[in-house]
């Protein structure tokens, strides 16, 4: 291949035509030609390849192939020298012919390409073989392909796949993954190696390129990376400690990284003040809902280690049951159940917040002090969900709804109006047309001050019942709110862009003895 593979750097294929080709794949029949793109390039289909995957640029492909010219005068060809041909697709270590062609191939495939001067060798030719303008065809086999991804598309990392990986899943910054890795110089010399570290991929290890390549990986994938020095040390490199070696300045690194498994980890609140890491994948999709009855085993423990509460893992030991949404257990493990799967285990982080906040609680076993942060061991042995409106019948329905309703007027009472407000919306869920319902959620609504969901909630019970004079009177008192809400802003607003005229009319005077001087 010495006369084939480098074309003249004038010959180079740019960025417009490298991308004009990936909307190209043509379907074929075997036998059948087709013009690739719009330069001339065609494609004949000899054999057909398998499944629909093709290789991209970036990736290392290996081919067999017969080059001959239009009068079929062979000058080259690795069938002859009984050794396949290897290269990077789209680095313009080929004929452009070549990088668009075989873009278009799969596994197996076989073809041959009709290459105009253009994308081949143009008006110099390559002497003594192929004379000027001349127009080549090639037989190729795309025997097959390694993937090779420049996974931050700076090129600092290129991540070349050794073994596949499982399934479709790839770890997310707050995971904790588990990985063997092996770096090198570029020379071979060993300068780190570890055979299991775990860290959460977003914290890192070793060098940033580690949790980059990471969250493209899946469980069991193995791949090589080529790492630049701005995702492995930089322009200082780093010293030698411990069991590793230095790492000089500006060093590129060769790492064979492993991703044996991770364990997931998630935020069970906005604020992130509880955090759950699955230990132990649960069974199917399904989950508890809102006044499902779950069953734990259950280990609680404070921050060194002391246990204070123990359910479900001694013989004879009855498993921890509560009523979810039902302030049954404190709320982050309230929140965490109906996250879980049967047969999951986890293990949950709970703020104070959402454990058991500034007063001392006793448990069975210990004294939880005041503002601790709590953690569990859970393993969600079984659930009973609620029943769904929908799966209920008429009477089922009346009596589920007063039920709820008299759940939510109790929760308002007490003045917890985002878990009154849910329980009205059960109520709405069997009966949507029910105005006490619908005026009771708006007024939970104005008090947790989202204004424009208590506005929907008013205009809907009115448009069912126009006469009502306590929803009526309740749409006055939120108008009137509403006008004071927009009041603030405006004021709020106001004195904000005042306060950008003044500092801008005071930058405008510092200027002016400037523009005079300027002028003189």
């Amino acid at each position: 291949m010495e006369d084939f593979d480098m074309p003249p750097p004038e010959e180079m294929m740019n960025d417009e035509e490298m991308d004009f080709a990936d909307d190209v794949a043509p379907v074929m029949k075997v036998g059948e030609e087709k013009e690739i793109g719009k330069q001339g390039l065609k494609k004949k289909l000899l054999k057909e390849g398998e499944g629909w995957d093709t290789p991209e640029n970036g990736d290392e492909v290996e081919v067999h192939y017969t080059g001959t010219l239009l009068d079929g005068t062979k000058f080259d060809s690795s069938v002859d020298r009984g050794t396949p041909f290897k290269f990077t697709l789209g680095q313009g270590q080929v004929i452009k012919g070549w990088d668009i062609g075989i873009k278009t191939m799969k596994k197996g495939e076989k073809a041959i390409f009709t290459i105009p001067p253009g994308l081949a060798y143009g008006e110099t030719g390559s002497p003594p073989t192929i004379p000027p303008n001349a127009t080549l065809q090639f037989e190729v086999e795309l025997l097959s392909w390694v993937s090779v991804k420049d996974i931050c598309k700076d090129g600092g990392i290129f991540k070349k796949i050794l073994v596949e990986g499982e399934k479709w899943e790839n770890p997310k910054d707050p995971d904790e993954v588990l990985v063997k890795y092996e770096a090198r110089l570029e020379d071979g010399t060993l300068v780190a190696k570890s055979d299991g570290v775990e860290f959460t991929v977003s914290e890192g290890h070793f060098c940033p390129a580690l949790s980059k390549a990471v969250k493209t990986m899946k469980k069991g994938e193995k791949a090589l990376l080529t790492v630049k020095p701005q995702y492995g040390f930089g322009e200082h490199g780093k010293p030698a400690s411990g069991d590793e070696g230095a790492v000089p300045p500006n060093a590129t690194l060769q790492i064979t990284l492993e991703l044996v498994s991770w364990k997931t980890v998630s935020y069970v609140t906005d604020d992130k003040k509880v955090v759950k890491k699955i230990l132990k994948e649960g069974e199917g999709y399904d989950r508890p809902n809102e006044g499902a009855i779950v069953k734990l085993k259950l280990i609680g423990k404070l921050e060194d280690g002391t246990v204070f509460l123990k359910k479900g893992y001694e013989d004879g030991d009855d498993l921890f049951e509560f009523r979810t949404d039902e302030e049954q257990v404190i709320e982050g493990l309230d929140r965490a159940a109906l996250t879980m799967k049967k047969g999951e285990v986890a293990f949950l982080t709970i703020a104070p917040e959402y454990a058991f906040g500034s007063s001392e609680a006793k448990q069975d076993l210990a004294v939880v002090p005041s503002n601790c942060t709590v953690y569990y061991e859970v393993e969600l042995v079984s659930f009973e969900k609620e029943k769904e409106s929908w799966d209920m019948n008429t009477q089922e329905k009346i009596e589920a709804a007063a039920k709820k309703k008299e759940e939510g007027n109790a929760l308002f009472k007490a003045g917890k109006y985002a878990r009154a407000s849910k329980r009205y919306e059960k109520v709405l869920e069997m009966d949507s047309m029910n105005v006490k319902a619908l005026y009771r959620r708006a007024q939970a609504y104005i008090n947790l001050a989202d204004l424009e969901l208590a506005e929907f909630d008013i205009k809907k019970a009115l448009e069912i019942d126009p006469d009502n004079r306590e929803v009526k009177l309740e749409y006055k008192m939120l108008k009137e709110k509403m006008r004071e809400y927009n009041k603030k802003d405006a004021q709020f607003y106001g004195k904000m862009f005042s306060k950008m005229l003044d500092s801008n009319k005071s930058g405008s005077k510092d200027s002016e003895p400037m523009s005079v001087d300027s002028k003189a």
